[in-house]
């Protein structure tokens, strides 16, 4: 694997580090982890699809609801209060990751995804269970948003942290596409209330794998290590990195890991959660990464990505496709080409190209797609009836190429960044931070889409245009503020946005805190440190 990668990934990090640490665990772990990110992917794309199922309209009375802008709102209440949940359980994680740690948080995470889907299934067209099971789901996928990357980064070898850490957004375009191949079959092989009562179903299985997973997964080392359970730490972080414990990578590993911790306790002590917001805002360096990784977060919502996520069948529809599972197939072909797309983003551009690089030429892309089906739409719009114009196939292409350029960049760059910027004590706030707006602001696209693309021009053509302004505006953002972090060890964030070694040793008094003599000691009665 190691030879592999020194092919793909091209950074400092790779040719000096041990290829040892690229073993099968690292990745075993991040995959396990990652099966959260799955969860959210499948919901977006089952319901996406199951809304515009006849049987599901039925059911829940969405071919009763009147005018468009009625069922514009129903269809955007259903879809939009798992985004709710998933605000309340972005913020509820930062607080029970530092309780309880990253590997059981994780699997509570499961747990309420696992109970908010049968809720989902069995709610037999009652509106009131769907939006409870959609709010509780919420809970789950969100809290596992905020554990997921935090977990990942702080396993991950720093080479490959980008690989690693993006793989996050790689098992969420993953469930979306098998949900959108599942619904493009239920479509022609089922009726009934089956039709939809099955994908609603099925998408528990990712929590389930989840579940199962982290039941034989390590704790975070750096969790371990902030918790002062170092021989442990030091255990885990052994295992994982495949290396013996007097090894000199590994031994520089556990150390930066321990200066970290001892300069930020000597800065501010061990603060409350009022003192962490304290010195999130009001240290300079700590509120410009807070401020980024928010601003970050919203600009991924409003590149426009989830609502055609999520409603990628209606806006084929008004494109000219014709026929629910021929819109339900082509949006089974954009999964496609977003799983493809974020792979080649993971593997020759995160830690090659760069985060940087990656997002500018990603809004580049994103805007020119956005503005070319706008102006089509507004221009030379589908007829009922007649069949799709050249230019018409041309927008329909954009929606692919739309989606190939949110993989390279704006899908899994963000979360690399929010997870990997701050500093140690910080993290978990930080990404709860970061997943919590964007959870609001999925929240607010999700519900505001469907009304926009009945009001906002004629076949909802202004909903185009306004997200390939954002889309601009977002290039300007990076190129000004966006440094570059591929290659970089967590605990050299730091300098990176202007804390020098001097301010460290100023804090610190010059003094070190050795951990060099810790000794690895099995502890039979934690399942803490158990590893695959």
């Amino acid at each position: 694997m190691s030879s592999l990668l020194k092919y793909i990934v091209k950074n400092d990090a790779m040719k000096t580090d041990p290829k040892e640490i690229y073993g099968w665990r690292v990745y075993l772990l991040a995959c396990s982890a990652c099966f959260g990110a799955m969860s959210f992917g499948w919901d977006s794309g089952v319901i996406g699809g199951v809304i515009n199922l006849d049987s599901f309209k039925a059911a829940y009375g969405l071919d009763k609801a009147g005018d468009d802008v009625a069922v514009a709102n129903l269809s955007g209440n259903i879809v939009s209060v798992l985004q709710a949940g998933c605000f309340v359980g972005s913020l509820a994680a930062f607080v029970l990751t530092d309780m309880f740690g990253r590997r059981y948080c994780l699997m509570g995470a499961a747990a309420l995804t696992l109970a908010g889907v049968a809720m989902q299934a069995a709610a037999a067209g009652h509106l009131e269970p769907m939006y409870i099971g959609r709010f509780i789901s919420g809970l789950g996928v969100g809290a596992s948003s905020v554990v997921n990357p935090i977990y990942v980064t702080e396993n991950a070898p720093r080479a490959i942290r980008g690989l690693l850490t993006g793989m996050y957004q790689q098992f969420i375009v993953l469930g979306g596409m098998i949900a959108f191949w599942g619904n493009y079959a239920v479509s022609i092989h089922l009726s009934g209330p089956k039709q939809y009562i099955v994908p609603l179903a099925i998408q528990g299985l990712p929590a389930l794998l989840l579940f199962s997973l982290m039941l034989i997964c390590n704790e975070s080392p750096r969790y371990l290590a902030r918790k002062d359970r170092w021989e442990e730490a030091k255990a885990v972080l052994v295992r994982i990195r495949n290396l013996g414990p007097d090894h000199p990578y590994l031994q520089d590993e556990f150390q930066e890991i321990a200066d970290q911790l001892d300069y930020e306790r000597r800065l501010v002590g061990e603060a409350s959660f009022v003192g962490l917001l304290k010195e999130m805002w009001t240290v300079p360096t700590n509120r410009k990464r807070a401020i980024l990784s928010v601003v970050l977060m919203v600009c991924q919502q409003m590149t426009g990505t989830n609502a055609i996520n999520t409603y990628a069948p209606q806006i084929f529809k008004n494109l000219g496709i014709t026929g629910t599972s021929n819109s339900l197939l082509s949006t089974g072909v954009y999964g496609i080409v977003k799983v493809v797309a974020c792979a080649i983003f993971l593997l020759f551009m995160a830690d090659s190209l760069g985060r940087r690089r990656s997002l500018l030429v990603s809004s580049v892309g994103q805007a020119f797609c956005m503005f070319y089906i706008g102006l089509y739409v507004r221009i030379s719009p589908p007829v009922d009836g007649q069949p799709v114009p050249g230019a018409g196939y041309f927008a329909l292409v954009c929606i692919f190429v739309f989606a190939a350029f949110f993989q390279f960049g704006w899908g899994p760059a963000c979360w690399i960044l929010v997870s990997e910027i701050p500093a140690a004590r910080l993290r978990p706030l930080n990404v709860a931070i970061a997943a919590a707006t964007q959870w609001l602001f999925n929240f607010v696209v999700a519900r505001a889409v469907p009304n926009m693309l009945a009001t906002v021009g004629a076949h909802g053509y202004g909903t185009y245009l306004i997200f390939g302004s954002f889309c601009v505006t977002m290039f300007f953002f990076v190129f000004f503020f966006i440094p570059e972090t591929k290659g970089i060890s967590l605990e050299h964030m730091d300098q990176l946005f202007g804390v020098t070694e001097e301010d460290k040793l100023n804090v610190t008094d010059g003094a070190k805190n050795d951990v060099s003599k810790v000794e690895i000691v099995e502890h039979s009665n934690r399942s803490d440190d158990r590893s695959v």
